[in-house]
């Protein structure tokens, strides 16, 4: 090596390498959050017929799959690892940003899904106030703490992740307490949360399923810390494919304990909140508050957080060009912060949050979501055909099977939100030409 290059080497400054493989691991179960499957179980438990645990399983198959392409992009392509920028990359530009135009409706969605629960758990609390206002409060709070800025650190949201695994303890001790105290109970006890033939659906498995995907969105995250991470190409993958595994597991076993505390056939007081009622039958009303109150700490700083992910996701959209530059690549000068993008999110997140059903927000989230990880399946058997063909068979034959089974799952979405998340994804292709015709313009065209 000269002497010039070295200086240069030495000059440059890189992100440390110290993050091994279980602090990998450690930092995608805190994305997904140990209680992912309780705020959505009631809607889970609605479409799939009871059948939530096994919607569960069957949502965790695909993500393993998806997962595993997930690993091998994330060693192909180790900075800034993202859904778009893998199919971007090994597929092609416009199939890329039609990936990360999908990926904005998550962003928008996943706040407006926050301010529902929040609200129905904030109902939980105090009955007497009704619905709108909650949801009007909420907005607000989310555009006004953003508009100045404020954000979650990642010790708040490690801090968070523990204090909800101590929830998750809780109610597992008082769910084993309550059963023991049961009288018995024949076999099929204990097998209905996994099949009840006087319920089971195909189709409403299938519904259920392309639910629970919500329960393991985040697990994507850890790709983007490979350049921070020891023996990248070993640890990161592997961090991928056990964080989704482990997610899969706990949710498994929070929803199975679940059912068996809640008589079959007897309706939820709020399908939204179910979780929280089934908190309050096994561990009485001082159980009851506790759940209902960390998951509406789970859902706020999550919905404030992705409400400000969102706005900065739509500045980087407008500052490229593919929105209008005016008004979405603005930053206000006194805080530095998108304000346009954040007050536009809160307002579309307040109509949004007056309108839509949690299960129709849930399964609009995943449309985007599903459809990120086809494209990134699809990529990673593009890269293995380039990379050797034949010698990486076994890989392909994994993405492979993620395509299928995530667009197995994708179909079953409900008709509403196909219909709406194909309206979106078509807006994003209307854009795209737009765009595209706008820079070939030649210069001074009008």
């Amino acid at each position: 090596m000269s002497s010039k290059a070295a200086a240069v080497n030495e000059g440059q400054v890189t992100l440390k390498r110290s993050l091994r493989f279980w602090d990998l691991l450690l930092y995608g179960i805190v994305l997904i959050q140990p209680t992912a499957p309780m705020p959505s179980f009631g809607v889970i438990y609605q479409a799939a017929r009871g059948h939530v645990v096994t919607a569960i399983l069957c949502a965790m198959v695909a993500m393993l799959f998806t997962s595993v392409s997930y690993g091998r992009m994330a060693r192909v392509y180790p900075h800034g690892g993202s859904a778009f920028m893998y199919v971007g990359k090994e597929l092609h530009p416009s199939l890329g940003y039609l990936t990360g135009w999908c990926l904005v409706m998550d962003y928008v969605l996943n706040p407006l899904i926050c301010i529902i629960w929040c609200s129905k758990a904030a109902q939980n609390i105090i009955p007497e106030i009704p619905y709108v206002v909650f949801v009007i409060f909420f907005a607000a709070f989310f555009t006004l703490l953003n508009l100045n800025g404020v954000e979650t650190s990642a010790r708040i949201n490690a801090g968070m992740a523990a204090a909800l695994g101590l929830v998750v303890i809780l109610v597992v001790i008082a769910v084993v307490r309550y059963l023991i105290h049961l009288p018995p109970q024949p076999s099929s006890f204990y097998t209905h949360p996994f099949y009840d033939p006087s319920t089971f659906s195909r189709g409403g498995l299938l519904r259920g399923t392309s639910i629970a995907v919500l329960s393991y969105i985040g697990f994507d995250g850890i790709s983007t810390l490979t350049d921070e991470a020891k023996d990248p190409e070993r640890s990161v993958p592997r961090a991928i494919v056990m964080a989704c595994f482990a997610t899969g597991v706990l949710a498994a076993i929070e929803v199975y304990l679940g059912q068996l505390v809640w008589p079959r056939g007897q309706a939820f007081p709020d399908i939204d909140t179910a979780y929280v009622h089934i908190s309050g039958r096994a561990g009485g009303p001082i159980l009851f508050m506790i759940v209902n109150a960390a998951l509406l700490l789970a859902n706020f700083g999550s919905g404030m957080a992705s409400h400000l992910g969102a706005a900065r996701l739509l500045l980087a959209m407008g500052q490229d060009g593919a929105l209008p530059k005016r008004f979405f690549g603005a930053i206000h000068p006194r805080n530095r912060i998108p304000r346009n993008n954040v007050v536009l999110i809160g307002i579309v997140c307040l109509v949004g949050a007056l309108f839509f059903s949690y299960q129709l927000g849930t399964e609009m989230l995943n449309y985007g979501a599903l459809l990120a990880f086809m494209g990134v399946n699809v990529a990673s058997v593009a890269l293995g055909w380039r990379s050797g063909r034949l010698t990486h068979w076994f890989p392909m034959l994994i993405s492979a099977a993620g395509f299928l089974t995530c667009l197995f799952i994708w179909t079953n979405l409900g008709p509403i939100a196909r219909i709406a998340g194909t309206a979106w994804a078509l807006v994003g292709v209307a854009l795209w030409i737009v765009r595209r015709r706008q820079i070939h313009l030649p210069e001074g065209a009008a």
